[in-house]
């Protein structure tokens, strides 16, 4: 069943089509990413409603059967509202209402006769389950990753910069076939790989210091995602003590992974390896999040996430310990759950590495 035909069976007892404006929806229904147009989901087809510019590709796309099987390519050529009045009006039309702009549905109301039935995550609750597709995309996006990190080991050496690393890559990524970066890369040594989000600068690695990398690649609109922590220099024993205690509880959480697990007993089999070692509060965030065609979707391993998550569901499993004004240490990994436990889509090493 084509991901339209999914919606539209969610959506038919309370309208007659559903209609879309995100991009994301867009991709996700229809194959093809556009920045302008909208898709209608009817009983009978996806209609991709898309300008001039992206016109032609999409049907070069669909010629090659790379588009869902129910999709209707059809050019925007007299704007939005004209296609909306043309596929939509004076019908029941289903909207994702935790999407839609109130200035957009206003206008919507304003401008057309159709009734308009709001429904919460029209989509995202199937997008939580990843087809085999789409976990073929998302493993082919993390053999670039990996490929990207057994090539930034041999480029490492003292005097390079944060930046230098990101740059290198983003760059090394997308030779290899990455659309982009699946989000901003992080590279962040020394003091400054305590902060989990923290921003790459103009500034030289920290020598004998931890240096943490955090990237993934986007790959026909899916993505990646992993951290590794290396060693420019050589580690001391509280380094290596540290480390260590990252990836106990990272094995922890990967052992405890499985469909039907709640998000929260996940997360705290891993979170228990660093409190007990002694660095308790020094663990901030969730131990991992769902991704797909967003960087951050759910499911989530997350201490107050006391859902289950679902057989073919793909999380990141990323503990961390960030001693502020000293440093930091994450690892992460992307797992595909399974009945009875999980499969680890990342391959690259896990060990300290020191450079």
């Amino acid at each position: 069943m084509t991901n339209g035909r999914k919606v539209f069976e969610k959506i038919r007892d309370r309208a007659d089509a559903a209609v879309f404006f995100n991009e994301t929806d867009q991709l996700w229904l229809t194959g093809f990413f556009t920045t302008d147009g909208l898709v209608v989901v009817n009983a009978e087809k996806t209609l991709l409603i898309t300008d001039s510019r992206y016109f032609e590709a999409a049907e070069l796309k669909k010629q090659a059967h790379e588009l869902q099987d129910d999709v209707e390519v059809i050019l925007l050529d007299k704007g939005i509202n004209d296609a909306f009045g043309r596929y939509a009006n004076e019908k029941r039309i289903a909207f994702d209402s935790e999407q839609m702009t109130v200035s957009r549905l206003e206008g919507l109301k304003k401008n057309f006769t159709a009734e308009f039935v709001g429904i919460p995550a029209i989509t995202t609750d199937f997008r939580t389950i990843k087809s085999d597709f789409e976990v073929s995309m998302i493993e082919k996006a993390q053999s670039i990753t990996d490929a990207a990190f057994d090539h930034i080991l041999g480029y490492i050496k003292p005097g390079l910069t944060e930046t230098d690393v990101a740059a290198e890559l983003e760059y090394f990524m997308k030779k290899k076939g990455a659309q982009c970066p699946a989000f901003e890369t992080i590279a962040v040594s020394g003091k400054k790989s305590s902060m989990p989000h923290g921003v790459p600068e103009s500034i030289a690695l920290t020598e004998n210091s931890f240096l943490t990398m955090d990237f993934g690649a986007k790959y026909n609109g899916y993505c990646s995602d992993m951290t590794r922590t290396v060693v420019l220099g050589k580690a001391d024993d509280e380094m290596k003590r540290v480390y260590n205690t990252v990836l106990e509880a990272q094995l922890a959480g990967i052992a405890a992974a499985h469909g039907g697990a709640l998000g929260k007993d996940v997360d705290k089999a891993a979170r228990d390896i660093i409190d007990n070692a002694g660095y308790k509060g020094l663990f901030g965030h969730s131990l991992g999040h769902s991704l797909g065609i967003e960087i951050h979707e759910n499911p989530r391993f997350a201490p107050k996430f006391d859902n289950e998550c679902p057989v073919q569901s793909i999380i990141t499993v990323e503990p961390g310990i960030y001693i502020p004004g000293k440093y930091g240490v994450r690892i992460e990994d992307m797992v595909l759950l399974g009945k009875d436990g999980c499969r680890d889509l990342t391959h690259s090493p896990k060990q300290l590495i020191e450079i």
